[in-house]
């Protein structure tokens, strides 16, 4: 693997560059259309070059990663000229090694290496990269390559196929994204007996804390804990009632879940198909 260069230098391009590099890996090139972001990843990375475009760092890299943001990844893998031989290769979760076939028509190999974690800024990608689960989609030789990235990094590996990607990203979505948007909402609940958000995210972080060693410890469905697992009918109610009073934006949203929780609650046993019924009928009234 010789001549590694990164287009596109954000939160990802930087973590997998700085790491690599650290471990040995001769990343060499370094082309953004931000030159702060570029500069950035120089100083962090010894000996490497900065280019002005994208076409100007192909033609020097063997190995090339285009990290930018996924809309992107199309226009840059079309509007270069590659080299047959050269490898591609993108770090998006939702675009498959399709997004590639410019530069595989052009003999290039190519594939697809996602970090399965979440990235907020530069400094976070730095420390949560090591370690990650990584999803592959590539053949050979790419994917001996690809496992090598991953290797280096402490990283576990899994395959995914082309068709794969799409459900696969939603999934990540729904662990990740989606669960920033319903401890936003939880904790915003707080304002209506007078408590700060951010008071309250500090008063929730043993118990998401708790919920995230469960999840990993005990597994489900028996990590499932609170009134659906317990079948409390009546709490449930109080629950509506309160959020239709101060929120009714969220009460389709509690039901929802509620409704998506039951099945884990009968799961675990410790909610009975009675409780079961009364909790259904009223959660999609």
């Amino acid at each position: 693997m010789n001549g590694i260069g990164f287009i596109g230098v954000g939160k990802v391009g930087t973590a997998f560059g700085v790491h690599l590099a650290e471990k040995g890996f001769p990343v060499a090139g370094a082309m953004d259309i931000l030159p702060q972001e570029s500069a950035r990843f120089a100083e962090m990375v010894t000996g490497c070059n900065i280019y002005d475009t994208a076409q100007a760092l192909a033609d020097q890299m063997d190995f090339v990663f285009i990290t930018t943001p996924d809309d992107v990844i199309g226009d840059v893998a079309a509007n270069v000229t590659w080299k047959p031989g050269q490898t591609v290769v993108h770090c998006s979760g939702a675009n498959s090694t399709a997004v590639l076939t410019p530069a595989r028509d052009s003999g290039c190999h190519v594939g697809c290496i996602h970090p399965c974690n979440s990235f907020a800024s530069v400094q976070q990608s730095l420390e949560n990269l090591p370690g990650s689960t990584f999803t592959l989609e590539a053949s050979e030789p790419v994917l001996r390559e690809l496992k090598t990235i991953v290797e280096a990094l402490n990283g576990k590996w899994m395959k995914l196929r082309e068709q794969d990607k799409a459900l696969y990203h939603a999934a990540v979505c729904i662990a990740c994204n989606y669960f920033y948007t319903l401890v936003f909402h939880a904790t915003d609940l707080w304002k209506h007996f007078d408590i700060s958000q951010s008071d309250a995210v500090e008063a929730c972080m043993p118990i998401l804390k708790g919920t995230l060693n469960n999840i990993e410890h005990v597994g489900f469905p028996d990590c499932l804990t609170g009134p659906i697992a317990r079948g409390d009918v009546s709490t449930i109610r109080k629950h509506i009632a309160a959020l239709k009073e101060k929120e009714p934006r969220l009460v389709p949203l509690y039901k929802a879940l509620g409704l998506e929780t039951l099945p884990i609650g009968l799961a675990k046993g410790t909610l009975s198909e009675q409780k079961a019924t009364e909790l259904r009928a009223l959660l999609s009234d």
